[in-house]
C-alpha cells in the first residue's frame, strides 16, 4: 500500500500590503499543517499583488521577509510550500515573477522563474518583467514520494511546460496563479488545468488569486481529469483564506499511466526554443 500525501491549495486575496499577505501566507500553513497536509500552494504574486500590473516596486529579494517566513514555518510544521513571489530584475526597471519551492525541512529547493510572460488580452508583462530562462533545469520538488513539477499562470497555455515537468519525474503539477479576469477565462482556467492532467496522466494543482481583476476557483484535479476539490468565489480581501484539500495517492497516477500508456506511447519530445 502506498501512503497518500494530503495537500491544501490556496484560494487567497493579495494585495500590495506585505505584513497583511505574510500574516496570510502564516495562517494558510499553520492550517495546514493541523489538517495533516504535506504540501501547501499559494497563488501566484502571493508576496504582493496588484491586479493593474506587478513590477519592481513590488520585489523582494530570496532572502526577503516573504520566503524567509515561509522557510521558517516549513521548518516548524514540515509541510512543503510552493508560493508565487516577484523578484529584483537584473534591470532596475524590470522584476521577475518567480516561484519558490520550500521542503518540509525549511529549505529552499529551488526557484521557478516564469517563462512564458503575458502578452496576451491586452496585458503586457514583458513591459515590467524579466522572462526566465527557457532552458533553465526543470523545478520538481519531492513531497513524501510524490514528484511535484512546478510552473505557474500563462505557462498553463503551453502544454510543452507542463510536458516538460513530467518528462522530469513530475506526477503532480502545480500551477500558482493570478489568472485575467475576461470574458470566458474562469471557463478556459478549469479547462486547461484538466486537459493538462489528462494529457500528462498527472494531478494538477491550480492555486489562484482572487478578487478585483483576477477569475478562477483554486482546484486539486486528478489524473482523470475530475475536479476533486474547489475553492474560491467568496474570499474576500482581508478574509480568511479558502482552501481546496485533497489527498494525492501515487498508486493512482500509476494505475492510470498503465491503462492510458499514452506518455509511453508518444512521438514527439520537448526542446527550449533558442
Amino acid at each position: 500500500m502506498t501512503a497518500v500525501v494530503r495537500v491544501h491549495v490556496a484560494a487567497t486575496t493579495g494585495g500590495t500590503d506585505t505584513v497583511r499577505n505574510r500574516d496570510t501566507a502564516a495562517q494558510t500553513i499553520t492550517a495546514a499543517a493541523r489538517d495533516g497536509a504535506r504540501l501547501v500552494v499559494l497563488p501566484e504574486y502571493a508576496a504582493r499583488f496588484d491586479p493593474r500590473g506587478v513590477g519592481p516596486e513590488l520585489a523582494e529579494p530570496l532572502d526577503g521577509p516573504f520566503v524567509n517566513l515561509l522557510r521558517g514555518l516549513a521548518e516548524q510544521t514540515g509541510v512543503s510550500v510552493v508560493a508565487g513571489t516577484t523578484l529584483p530584475g537584473e534591470r532596475a526597471d524590470r522584476a521577475v515573477n518567480a516561484v519558490v519551492a520550500v521542503d518540509g525541512t525549511g529549505g529552499l529547493a529551488g526557484v521557478y522563474r516564469k517563462v512564458h510572460l503575458y502578452d496576451a488580452f491586452g496585458h503586457r508583462e514583458s513591459e515590467r518583467l524579466e522572462p526566465g530562462p527557457a532552458d533553465a533545469a526543470p523545478l520538481v520538488l519531492d513531497v513524501d514520494g510524490l514528484r511535484v513539477g512546478v510552473m505557474t499562470c500563462y505557462d498553463l497555455r503551453f502544454p510543452e511546460s507542463a510536458r516538460r515537468l513530467v518528462d522530469a519525474g513530475a506526477s503532480v503539477l502545480v500551477v500558482p496563479a493570478a489568472w485575467a479576469a475576461g470574458e470566458h477565462k474562469a471557463d478556459q482556467w478549469l479547462t486547461l488545468l484538466r486537459a493538462r492532467a489528462i494529457e500528462d496522466t498527472a494531478y494538477v494543482l491550480g492555486s489562484a488569486q482572487q478578487g478585483h481583476g483576477v477569475v478562477g476557483d483554486s482546484v486539486v484535479v486528478d489524473p482523470h481529469g475530475v475536479v476533486l476539490a474547489r475553492a474560491g468565489g467568496r474570499v474576500t480581501e482581508g478574509g480568511s483564506p479558502g482552501v481546496a484539500a485533497a489527498d494525492l495517492d501515487p498508486e493512482v497516477v500509476r494505475t492510470v499511466r498503465e491503462r492510458n500508456p499514452s506518455l509511453a506511447n508518444r512521438r514527439y519530445g520537448v526542446v527550449p526554443i533558442s
